[in-house]
């Protein structure tokens, strides 16, 4: 059948050729419109109870951490030329597009009676002009009299100073969000420079966005970087320009239709779709390796061009298919899962490896009846007495050393074992980031000095109707302990709720002296109550008022505590938020309040979670349906585990390797296993399928047909690996640890995977195939 298909494609080259490459065409013309994802992928299903209060909370009070937040630390701030500057930052920031509104201290407001209308009025604390020294001294006083703003905007303690940009929420996910940062961090370093001092930034908006163009530019040098490479190294094996040429014109056409494909479909790129283009050429480079090696011993053997070709696409085109199948299964099981961002990933791997099979085994054929015959230095690799002698080592070793091997191997693995044991589960939101990288640094100094900026929301529910004007002194007094309690937390902010606003109210109306910043009492509740519009004041340009609106919902049923905390990370987060809810439970009757925890920092647990869940789930579907594919193709329960025991091997070892070395099982770690499984399985189909070639149906002795599979196949695999593994190592020059982790992790699994199948696997197919036939 593929001495047919082979015949076929030669027989319709030009036609065949012509379509392939007006296809290439169209899905570059989609490739050119991909687009950035500018928000968080969905990790979790939609129907699952936290995302469900999450979006819930967000239609009641907006999104959560939209802000960015900018970070000095000085003692100078009210010396009148760099506060100048500092007010003048403030209304030029909020110039900017996408700016909605600044929480800063140039625009901080104090709250005073006002004897006519005996209603508290909100009035700037420092002037919209240009004031003396001594003018700004006595509302430095002023300001710093006011606990409001204590642990918000500045930290006395170390003298650090914080300003807070509400961003535009719709802005901030289209591509404008880009320039909108830019702008930003351009104005402020400006600031920075003019008085030498160091600016931070951060915030999840900011986060996302400098995360996002990051995975832009790392892309395409990840992609020329692995097209580089492949080059060199196809160039040293083959010393030919025009094996280089077809093979990379092959992964080249695959890069685009992965890129097509997901334009097709409407995904957008993403941390892990952006992978990938490189990934295809990684997988890819080893198709026209097998091809072109198959097609130059056929030359060798027949001397005539179109049979040499026809024997490359009859003994390499169901090889090749299969191995193709079993890497793309490795990919694809990730849609199998619930998580968006992985169904995405694996659905789109998927296809486009198996493409990069469709246009491998077009392609090559056809370029090659259009190029003259192979010349002497194109074949000399195949006589390299280097590989030679490593292959003849290599024989002696399955001949004659087999209890050695298995000895070796069981020791290895049972160390391996050991560190599995080990092996802990935890990761952070900036987790791929190096620990010298600007954003992260930056999110330190803002958890060092006001607590963290990744947010966390409390959302108390009275159950019924204007539930928030009945027994409000009770209700207040509940959030203030548990607002109290949080804040003795070393790894969160001092909270912020509509509690926070009737301190303030109630300071001001005690003609601002700072102790009376406290709970409203039985005596002045009503008269705070009416300001802060729990009895119908409607005054919609009143700031403070506003600012306590915005923790209410309309129906006055549901108020929300906002919280700051720290990246704690996936282990730490679970135990704080059993702890708050423990208190929340004490303070809180559950038959009159439903006290929910939600945030993008529940999110961010719940959906590493369950990334990490998926993809243990995947690697039992990979292993599965790998096993099923190598089943169908050998019909044989003896070859079967002869093919899983040397891919299974280095997945023990590579996992017990992250054990012992302290790497935590995360969502990147995790992707490794499924995705060495779907790629080291192909060096066992080649062996394999050329095993029972080489066999034929003829009574040959098992070590003999071992032998001369091992010297047929031996070379092919060596190239192939050391092709994968190179390709795997550029992902060790990423910035992001996730892909880092992926690279060097991947290729010690490749390492050690081509090791096992050529050293155990040749020594297991000599002691468990006895009497095996042709089938």
């Amino acid at each position: 059948m593929w001495h047919q298909l082979g015949s076929f494609v030669l027989k319709n080259r030009l036609v065949l050729i012509l379509l392939l490459l007006l296809a290439t065409g169209f899905m570059g013309y989609h490739a050119s419109k991909v687009e950035m994802s500018y928000e968080f992928a969905k990790a979790i299903p939609t129907d699952n109870p936290k995302y469900q209060a999450y979006i819930a909370f967000k239609q009641q009070f907006g999104e959560d951490g939209n802000l960015v937040v900018v970070g000095i630390q000085t003692d100078q701030l009210f010396s009148q030329p760099i506060f100048e500057s500092y007010r003048l930052l403030q209304k030029d920031l909020k110039k900017i597009r996408g700016v909605e509104n600044i929480l800063g201290i140039p625009g901080a407001v104090n709250l005073v009676k006002d004897p006519v209308s005996e209603r508290l009025q909100s009035q700037r604390i420092f002037p919209d002009t240009t004031v003396s020294q001594a003018e700004l001294d006595s509302a430095q006083v002023l300001f710093r009299s006011l606990p409001f703003y204590r642990g918000l905007l500045y930290n006395p303690e170390t003298s650090s100073w914080l300003m807070a940009l509400g961003m535009n929420r719709d802005l901030m996910a289209s591509p404008a969000r880009t320039k909108i940062i830019q702008d930003i961090v351009s104005r402020v370093d400006e600031f920075g420079k003019a008085h030498q001092l160091e600016i931070h930034y951060s915030g999840l908006p900011l986060i996302r966005t400098q995360i996002a163009d990051r995975i832009a530019r790392e892309m395409k040098w990840l992609l020329i970087g692995s097209l580089a490479l492949s080059a060199v190294i196809l160039l040293l094996f083959f010393r030919s320009i025009s094996a280089t040429i077809i093979s990379l014109a092959v992964v080249i056409m695959g890069v685009i239709w992965s890129v097509g494909i997901q334009v097709l479909i409407g995904y957008k790129i993403t941390l892990l779709t952006a992978l990938i283009p490189p990934l295809i050429v990684v997988i890819g480079i080893p198709n026209c390796i097998y091809f072109l090696n198959k097609y130059h011993v056929s030359w060798n053997e027949t001397g005539v061009q179109k049979e040499a070709i026809r024997t490359m696409v009859g003994k390499m085109g169901i090889v090749t298919l299969f191995c193709n199948i079993a890497a793309a299964i490795g990919f694809a099981v990730f849609a199998l899962t619930r998580s968006a961002v992985l169904k995405e990933f694996g659905v789109v791997a998927g296809i486009s490896i198996m493409v990069i099979f469709l246009i491998s085994f077009i392609f090559i054929p056809v370029v090659l009846s259009y190029l003259p015959a192979p010349k002497n230095r194109h074949t000399r690799y195949l006589e390299n007495r280097w590989l030679q002698a490593v292959l003849d080592r290599l024989e002696r070793w399955s001949l004659n050393h087999r209890k050695l091997i298995y000895g070796t191997t069981l020791a290895v693995t049972i160390v391996a074992i050991l560190g599995i044991l080990r092996l802990k589960s935890e990761g952070f939101i900036v987790d791929d980031l190096p620990k010298t990288d600007r954003i992260y640094t930056d999110l330190k100094f803002f958890e060092q000095h006001f607590g963290g900026v990744m947010p966390l929301e409390i959302v108390v529910d009275t159950k019924i109707k204007n539930g928030l004007r009945r027994q409000p002194l009770q209700l207040f007094e509940r959030i203030d302990s548990l607002s109290n309690y949080i804040t003795r937390l070393p790894e969160m902010a001092r909270p912020l709720s509509v509690v926070e606003g009737m301190k303030f109210a109630r300071q001001a109306y005690y003609d601002g002296d700072s102790s009376n910043y406290g709970l409203p009492n039985s005596f002045d509740i009503s008269f705070l109550a009416v300001y802060l519009n729990m009895k119908g004041s409607e005054d919609k340009g009143d700031q403070m008022g506003q600012l306590v609106r915005s923790f209410m919902d309309e129906d006055k049923q549901m108020t929300r505590i906002s919280v700051n905390m720290k990246d704690v990370g996936s282990k730490r987060l679970p135990e704080i938020l059993n702890e708050i809810q423990t208190k929340t439970d004490q303070y809180f009757d559950t038959s009159q309040y439903r006290v929910t925890l939600t945030g993008s920092s529940i999110t961010f647990l719940e959906g590493s979670t369950f990334i990490i869940n998926g993809l243990k789930e995947s690697i039992f579907w990979a292993f599965l349906l790998i096993a099923l594919c190598m089943l169908y193709l050998f019909k044989n329960g003896s070859i079967l585990l002869c093919s899983l025991i040397p891919n299974v091997v280095p997945l023990i070892i590579t996992a017990g390797i992250m054990g012992w070395a302290g790497v935590a099982l995360k969502p990147s770690t995790v992707l490794i296993f499924s995705v060495a499984l779907g790629i080291a399985i192909d060096i066992t189909i080649r062996f394999l399928v050329n095993y029972k070639q080489e066999q034929g149906g003829s009574e040959k002795e098992r070590q003999q047909v071992v032998i001369e599979t091992i010297h047929s196949t031996g070379i092919s695999i060596i190239y192939t690996s050391l092709v994968l593994i190179a390709g795997f190592v550029i992902f060790c020059f990423s910035g992001f640890g996730g892909t880092q982790g992926l690279g060097w992790l991947t290729s010690l699994t490749l390492v050690i995977a081509t090791i096992t199948n050529l050293v155990l696997l040749p020594s297991l197919l000599i002691d468990l195939t006895k009497g095996l036939k042709k089938s």
